[in-house]
């Protein structure tokens, strides 16, 4: 008798023991979960919605509705190394987040993010009436039934341009702005893809810092000290018992050579992710930049890391199936469904 109860004890706990182990991987951030390294699989379930069926997708991220013969591209899951992503849950993120203001701040590549996340939403409840309106730099996108306001500011610097006689002058120093997202529940920013801007799609004339205005400078340099102003805002203005703030990290322009196919023509007709954990190139200057201004900020942010497994996504880009159309070849923006699905899928489970 004695053996048989410790036989059937031992098997519960195995049991027990066996179940826990099978729950480790999918706790995610709660555990120290690393979210950023890990490797693209193939998985049937994706991707996470029919971009045809999210009537308000914009014409450069549209790839399907381009033309875009393969789909393979959208049925890529991120798995990270030593846990799983928790699936996203569009009913569950607009309960937890009723009467709540998200808002993206940043370049294109954040309206790339805020599109994904407004697709990604109105798919879990397609029939729940929405409204979207712009005033000035901000977009909000509205689900009335929940109260939740997405919003997206296109500021590609961060800090200010403004007119002044001798031109437009970016203001290194200068962020006033940040009354638009002072109010806000979760923000989300983004700054990199206009800084290396030179010609005419540079939009200022000047850069100040203080009272000294010239021509130009290093735009790594410049970028540095945009982010040490940024900062100051976050740890002099920002409530951050009130306000989450995410940074997400950007990605520079791929590089046909790093893929080991020095003959392809940028990203056009790629098909297929690159394999491994690591891109070839590693990772660009401005990123380390990033994440030393980052540590300096004594308030929480948290970096959204995602430059890796971006670069790792060769087959993700709209390139002639983009806004330029067959005269384009665009490299650096994402179709959807997509790449920017997995960036919200982790600020997902951040915000879980």
């Amino acid at each position: 008798m004695g053996s048989t109860h410790n036989a059937i004890s031992y098997g519960c706990a195995l049991v027990v023991s066996l179940l826990l182990l099978l729950l480790l991987p999918l706790l995610g951030e709660a555990k120290g979960c690393d979210m950023f390294t890990g490797r693209w699989v193939e998985d049937a379930s994706y991707p996470l919605y029919d971009p045809s069926k999210c009537p308000f997708i914009r014409r450069e991220f549209a790839c399907k509705r381009n033309g875009r013969p393969d789909l393979d591209y959208s049925t890529f899951r991120w798995q990270p190394q030593g846990c799983k992503l928790a699936r996203f849950n569009g009913v569950e993120f607009l309960e937890k987040n009723k009467g709540k203001k998200i808002m993206f701040v940043g370049d294109s590549l954040s309206l790339n993010q805020w599109q994904s996340l407004t697709c990604m939403l109105h798919s879990s409840v397609p029939n729940s009436p929405y409204n979207i309106t712009t005033k000035g730099t901000i977009t909000t996108f509205t689900f009335q039934e929940y109260g939740v306001e997405l919003k997206l500011d296109r500021n590609v610097y961060l800090v200010d341009i403004v007119r002044k006689k001798i031109g437009r002058v970016l203001k290194l120093d200068s962020i006033n702005d940040g009354h638009n997202w002072s109010e806000m529940d979760t923000l989300i920013f983004n700054t990199w893809h206009w800084w290396s801007r030179r010609g005419p799609s540079q939009p200022w004339d000047y850069i100040q810092l203080g009272r000294n205005v010239t021509k130009d400078m290093d735009r790594v340099t410049a970028f540095k000290i945009a982010l040490r102003t940024w900062g100051k805002w976050v740890d002099t203005v920002l409530d951050t018992h009130k306000t989450r703030v995410f940074f997400k990290e950007f990605h520079h322009l791929i590089t046909r050579a790093l893929w080991g196919e020095p003959t392809a023509r940028s990203c056009a007709k790629q098909k297929e992710p690159l394999l491994g954990t690591s891109y070839p190139g590693g990772l660009p200057t401005e990123v380390r930049v990033l994440k030393r201004a980052l540590r300096k900020i004594s308030k929480p942010v948290t970096l959204l890391d995602i430059t890796m497994l971006s670069l790792l996504r060769k087959d993700g880009h709209p390139s002639i199936y983009g806004l330029g159309g067959r005269t384009g070849n665009d490299c650096s923006h994402w179709c959807l469904s997509g790449v920017p699905d997995t960036w919200n899928e982790i600020l997902y489970n951040y915000m879980a």
